[in-house]
């Protein structure tokens, strides 16, 4: 386990804090909701001294029995307690690979802790810290708007030509949705692989429709820049518009009904951003994440995932510059890691762009929840009925049998 205790964060990112405040979520969450709810117990206060030696105390007392995952995306005084660290799709598939793991601690949002309970076995229990570390872009898509976008596409007399892709960030109830109706789900590692695949299912690949939610930028960037269509062969489907705000021409004409959702961190990236940042670093590489909008990914030099940044930085040669356009945890972690080989690393927008809803996953509530199993009681248990486990399975099976 890496202890970064004394790690010092670097303070020349050239990023300001941002003139709005962040999104506070509301103490009156739907518990059903893909936001969740406040956690209950109390919580040490976050200025106590102890709480790094409190949370060492609990970790080691439960030993094998805990598995700590932390996403790309924590902070780093959470990540020094994480067994694994990685995207979502890779922390699931870790968990899953330690069934002696009795508690499975997802330091994430709440998406990812519902695919590592689909992932392992009923005999173990996936626990997260704050029940309120949700996502934005899988909140913009539930089980009901998705059901009524069907009942659009089927009055259209397109259903039986479309086939559902659904990125990991979604919620269980839309992974079970893709499931039953024999689509998949993909990663942005993958996304290619899995339209591909996606098209190859209907009886005329010219014809077939794919409906990718419910990220956008995901699906328009790999539909136009992986698969050479065009920007007219995607239409944007709003849920909160009387037939997704389009005519059935369009839905007939279309290739990719995009869903209107996006990642609130990527989607504040802009192209003045990546013209900026070309002016303020002469000679830098901008690398990108897919979530970003199209027209920035087209001005990046790199379009990749996390896990895709972190390989293209270290194989990156000595005195490179790098503008990287993802959560700001990460390209501070990056840049202090990188730092000794005189990378120099920047944040792509000059303001603070963390995700709040990761950020909720901080070392008050890992250490409440850590002592909390220490003692014999589990908390903030994620847990997946079985129906939607059994289709989101399906369809996450299908992924994994990907070329």
């Amino acid at each position: 386990m890496r202890d970064v205790t004394t790690a010092q964060p670097r303070t020349d990112l050239d990023v300001q804090p941002t003139p709005l405040a962040l999104l506070l979520l509301g103490r009156e969450a739907d518990p059903t909701s893909e936001r969740g709810v406040d956690c209950p117990g109390d919580l040490p206060s976050p200025s106590d001294p102890d709480l790094v030696a409190r949370a060492r105390a609990a970790k080691e007392k439960l030993g094998d029995k805990v598995f700590v995952l932390g996403h790309h995306y924590q902070r780093d005084e959470v990540i020094q307690f994480a067994d694994v660290t990685g995207d979502s799709f890779k922390l699931a598939r870790d968990a899953a690979a330690r069934p002696e793991a009795e508690y499975i601690v997802f330091c994430g949002v709440h998406f990812m802790a519902e695919s590592a309970d689909i992932l392992t076995s009923d005999e173990q229990k996936v626990v997260l810290p704050d029940l309120a570390a949700g996502c934005s872009m899988a909140d913009m898509a539930t089980a009901e708007q998705v059901a009524e976008c069907w009942d659009v596409l089927s009055e259209a007399g397109v259903a039986d030509q479309v086939v559902p892709v659904a990125y990991m960030n979604s919620s269980a109830d839309i992974k079970a949705f893709t499931g039953r109706h024999g689509g998949t789900i993909c990663t942005s590692s993958n996304a290619k692989r899995a339209l591909e695949w996606a098209f190859d299912q209907g009886q005329d690949p010219a014809t077939t429709k794919i409906l990718f939610l419910p990220d956008q930028h995901l699906g328009r960037n790999t539909a136009v820049r992986d698969l050479g269509m065009s920007l007219e062969d995607c239409v944007v489907y709003n849920p909160h518009k009387p037939n997704g705000g389009l005519t059935a021409e369009q839905l007939r004409d279309a290739r990719m009904i995009l869903w209107r959702g996006h990642c609130s961190v990527h989607g504040r990236f802009s192209l003045e951003s990546v013209e900026d940042v070309r002016a303020r670093v002469p000679g830098v590489n901008v690398l990108v994440h897919p979530e970003c909008r199209h027209e920035v990914v087209a001005a990046a030099d790199l379009v990749g995932s996390t896990e895709y940044i972190i390989k293209t930085l270290e194989a990156a040669p000595r005195g490179s510059k790098w503008a990287i356009g993802t959560e700001l945890n990460l390209v501070r972690r990056l840049a202090n890691r990188f730092a000794a080989e005189d990378k120099e690393i920047v944040f792509l927008d000059r303001t603070v762009c963390f995700c709040s809803t990761m950020n909720r996953i901080d070392l008050p509530h890992l250490v409440w929840t850590l002592e909390s199993l220490a003692e014999g009681n589990l908390v903030n248990r994620i847990e997946v009925d079985e129906e939607t486990e059994d289709f989101a399975k399906l369809a996450l099976e299908r992924m994994l049998a990907l070329p």
